[in-house]
């Protein structure tokens, strides 16, 4: 069964960094796009960063410039680091794969999400 699974959340303050890690169980990331969603309260679950197979990667305006998405396939790991977070950070986010590139097949592989509190 293939499984994916986010760490790295945590309350932080205004300015500061998180890095989100996504880990893949019982399956190798190689061959697969990953990207990274967030949900707040109320709010509809949004694709803020993706990363493809191949290294290319993608950013939603509000993240870009301060997110930045990595990969290392050797720990079949995907990383957010996140800079100069913002209240409107705050949000579960999740990590999710799909076959190959971002916007090819869709993301059917989900991990249970990490809460990331932004807040003074």
């Amino acid at each position: 069964q293939m499984m994916l699974a986010e760490s790295g959340g945590d309350l932080v303050q205004p300015g500061g960094s998180l890095r989100l890690s996504c880990v893949a169980n019982y399956f190798s990331l190689v061959n697969y796009a990953v990207g990274w969603f967030r949900q707040a309260p109320g709010k509809e679950r949004e694709r803020i960063s993706c990363i493809n197979s191949g290294g290319s990667t993608n950013y939603h305006d509000s993240v870009m410039g301060r997110f930045t998405i990595s990969r290392d396939n050797d720990e079949n790991t995907v990383y957010l680091q996140m800079n100069n977070l913002k209240p409107d950070d705050t949000a579960v986010y999740y990590c999710a794969a799909a076959y190959i590139r971002c916007h090819d097949y869709p993301f059917d592989t989900w991990g249970r999400g990490t809460q990331v509190t932004v807040s003074s």
